[in-house]
């Protein structure tokens, strides 16, 4: 399986989307925690097999098995599986804190990539473990390291709704600004999917609320087409524009469904 079809099988089909947003918008696909299948990156690990017994002890949690193993090969500790995963990968997925800094403690490497290159600060930002992060960043993780869809640990952290972790990535320079290959923003993210708070986070560390992605599209477009009304108007309190155009010459406004157009050019000219 090519990289590209690896990606796409941690995504997952969401609502409807209007034909301006849908091609810059995959990652607005990926999935929900709760959400049945298909799955997203953390969940596709589970259930499946390693052809390396160090990845699956790693996984499974099985500390003392691990040890063990590990300390009668200590090559095994940064063995890689068929896709280029090392135990650390899995324990981040898991959350086996445990295993993680025993991990660290024999000085494995903290970004070495897979081949869709998630690292596992990566993983675990996505998968919310919180005491993870802290101990990879603590290590050296690279805060602002990209996969092979050009995104950091902040744009999985802002989708999810990683209030934490997204704090913690953001005092350890993590870019505010970032862009995908998409050019999208954690702001695109955190606007699309509605997630006030982490809005609230990225704009105290700076973020703009103008970056346009490849479809010309603000944060605020992609909040007035999901019908994020709080969100639309915090991101308008905070200076984004109402007047910028996609690529569809289609300003926030006209995207806006129901009311909020008219509650936005209110705010504005008001």
């Amino acid at each position: 399986m090519g990289k590209e079809a690896k990606e796409q099988a941690r995504l997952v089909t969401g609502g409807a989307l209007t034909p301006l947003l849908i091609g810059s918008r995959s990652w607005r696909r990926e999935a929900v925690p709760g959400q049945a299948s298909p799955r997203s990156w953390e969940s596709e690990m589970e259930g499946c097999v390693s052809n390396l017994m160090v990845c699956n002890l790693a996984y499974s949690g099985k500390l003392e098995e691990l040890k063990e193993t590990i300390l009668a090969d200590k090559s095994l500790a940064t063995r890689t599986d068929q896709d280029s995963r090392t135990a650390l990968h899995w324990a981040c997925s898991a959350g086996h804190t445990e295993i993680v800094e025993f991990l660290l403690q024999l000085g494995v490497p903290v970004n070495d990539k897979d081949d869709a290159g998630w690292s596992p600060l990566h993983i675990a930002a996505s998968a919310g473990r919180d005491e993870i992060v802290k101990a990879l960043l603590g290590k050296g993780a690279q805060v602002n390291a990209v996969n092979q869809n050009g995104c950091t640990p902040l744009h999985y952290a802002a989708s999810k709704n990683r209030h934490e972790i997204a704090v913690m990535l953001l005092e350890g320079g993590a870019n505010p600004d970032a862009k995908d290959h998409y050019e999208a923003t954690a702001m695109h993210r955190a606007a699309a999917k509605g997630n006030l708070k982490m809005i609230h986070i990225l704009l105290y560390y700076k973020a703009s609320t103008n970056i346009q992605d490849t479809e010309g599209n603000t944060p605020l477009h992609l909040a007035c087409d999901e019908e994020r009304v709080e969100e639309a108007k915090l991101l308008v309190s905070q200076g984004a524009s109402i007047y910028i155009e996609n690529k569809e010459e289609k300003t926030p406004l006209q995207v806006a469904k129901g009311g909020l157009g008219l509650i936005l050019k209110r705010m504005v000219e008001s």
